[in-house]
């Protein structure tokens, strides 16, 4: 049965969940309308803050967008609901990622999403960029990783030692490339912003974190030429954990439900304490991506996730949801893309 009525206290419930997602560079690069005609909340790409350069064909604007969607998801059960999601439901309109149907009662389907601790994650769930103790997960807690990743329809591969080195010499090569191009290195420049910086995107350098001393693990150095925000070189974990992420087509549909096995993954995590941090830069180059598949089967990947205990990562702002019930249009500021809060 529809719901007939959605106040804006469950509204706003539901966007301050969505918007709690990780999303490359902390761009949040979505937009949110509730659709008064069928009560479908849609799920919107907004294309002003995009990457051009590290993200031409979007996969990562729809990570993240999948992210926010099972955050949606997590938070409608929460409410009693069952979130029925389309993805791509209008091939008309190619910024409409995924509509949300809000329905009474519950499905047997829902009682996986149902754990009151996966749902506390979302405001728990912080990238951490700092070294990790090298403690070993446990197999149990690295197997309720992966079974999260394949309710979604997605796979998370645990490589050996071996395999772990050549991800991370695939993601090393991937942020040399990005240090020799000054045109990205502006690109990811300009979503780090300095304290008491008023915008609710990017990353605050108060939430970076240091490169690894021995060079073992290639973090991605946001600041570029500026060594002035750089902060002290410290020693990682000798050994990391790392899992990659990957499915098995590639498809915009496929990076939605990536996104949403993503969020998965990580609110699991948060759940049992464990910290993780996102090696991307591989992925932003296709080569390097495409060396990053696993031999032997069909396989497209889709992120490189470290893993482990130590730190809790630095909060990163999020932009304000203020809504109003049966609002017809989630609308942005014009002022810039940094500047954009988006309504409902």
């Amino acid at each position: 049965m529809p719901i007939p009525d959605l106040d804006a206290a469950a509204l706003e419930t539901l966007l301050a969940a969505a918007v709690a997602a990780p999303s490359i560079h902390n761009t949040q690069p979505w937009r949110f309308r509730l659709n008064p005609a069928n009560q479908l909340l849609e799920v919107r790409a907004a294309p002003e803050r995009s990457l051009p350069l590290a993200d031409p064909d979007g996969r990562a604007q729809h990570l993240s967008v999948g992210a926010a969607v099972f955050n949606i998801r997590l938070a409608a059960v929460r409410l009693g609901w069952h979130p029925g999601v389309r993805l791509l439901p209008d091939p008309g309109e190619p910024e409409l990622l995924a509509a949300i149907e809000l329905t009474h009662p519950p499905r047997p389907e829902d009682s996986r999403l149902a754990e009151p601790d996966l749902y506390a994650a979302i405001a728990r769930r912080h990238t951490s960029r700092m070294p990790f103790t090298g403690r070993p997960v446990p197999d149990p807690i690295v197997a309720e990783l992966a079974v999260a990743a394949h309710a979604e329809g997605a796979r998370l591969h645990m490589p050996d030692f071996v395999g772990i080195r050549r991800l991370l010499r695939l993601t090393a090569m991937a942020e040399a490339r990005n240090h020799a191009s000054p045109a990205r290195t502006a690109e990811t420049r300009s979503w780090i912003t300095r304290p008491g910086t008023d915008t609710p995107y990017g990353i605050p350098v108060t939430a970076l974190g240091p490169t690894d001393a021995a060079g073992r693990i290639p973090m991605r150095d946001f600041t570029g030429p500026l060594p002035a925000l750089n902060l002290p070189a410290l020693r990682f974990e000798r050994h990391a954990q790392a899992a990659l992420l990957w499915t098995s087509h590639d498809r915009p549909e496929d990076w939605l439900r990536a996104g949403q096995a993503l969020q998965h993954v990580l609110l699991t995590a948060t759940m049992h304490g464990v910290r993780t941090s996102l090696l991307h830069q591989a992925m932003e180059w296709p080569d390097l991506r495409a060396a990053s598949s696993l031999p032997q089967q069909r396989c497209h990947p889709q992120v490189l996730i470290r893993f482990g205990y130590g730190p809790d990562g630095g909060r990163t702002p999020r932009a304000s949801v203020q809504t109003t019930p049966r609002s017809a249009e989630a609308t942005d500021s014009t002022r810039s893309a940094r500047d954009t809060r988006p309504t409902t």
